[in-house]
């Protein structure tokens, strides 16, 4: 993809969260934006609630083996420090390191998945939600990872904003 095309997909994005009426609408802008920049087999945003220790799947691209509304405990594990104290994104490129840190990851590599990426939104200096992009294994290299970073952070913040904004 050229830097025409990223400037292109980031305008259409910009054009389609201005005009997004539901949350769900807003999640599913930032995951078009998401295919056209570095691909993605399966894409999720789940938010952090730190007081109930609860993370929470707000929006999913696969409805029927990972729900939206599906909850699960907050692990402190490496991920959490990576993710949550460092607020770094988290790589995985293979089912193996996946299985490190998600006891899902039987069904991950079900779905034809072997890597992830999990990108924190910040705001207000508060861990927000994770967007979570998985590919086939070895699929997000570090040129994938700097596309991550240069294109999606700041759409991931302003999708969530309005997300949260319109409702869950």
């Amino acid at each position: 993809m050229t830097t025409e095309n990223f400037d292109a997909a980031l305008a259409q994005f910009d054009a389609a969260i201005a005009t997004a009426t539901t949350a769900m609408a807003c999640y599913k802008v930032l995951q078009t934006l998401t295919e056209q920049i570095v691909g993605v087999k399966l894409f999720t945003v789940m938010t952090v609630d730190m007081t109930a220790e609860l993370a929470r799947r707000a929006y999913t691209s696969d409805a029927a083996n990972y729900p939206a509304s599906g909850t699960k405990p907050i692990t402190y594990d490496d991920w959490f420090e990576i993710v949550h104290k460092k607020r770094n994104h988290f790589v995985a490129n293979t089912l193996a390191d996946i299985a490190k840190v998600f006891p899902d990851y039987e069904l991950i590599g079900s779905l034809g998945c072997g890597s992830v990426v999990n990108l924190p939104v910040i705001a207000g200096d508060e861990l927000l939600a994770t967007v979570n992009m998985l590919h086939e294994e070895q699929y997000f290299t570090p040129e994938r990872v700097d596309l991550i970073t240069k294109y999606l952070s700041i759409p991931a913040k302003a999708a969530h904003l309005a997300a949260l904004r319109l409702g869950k």
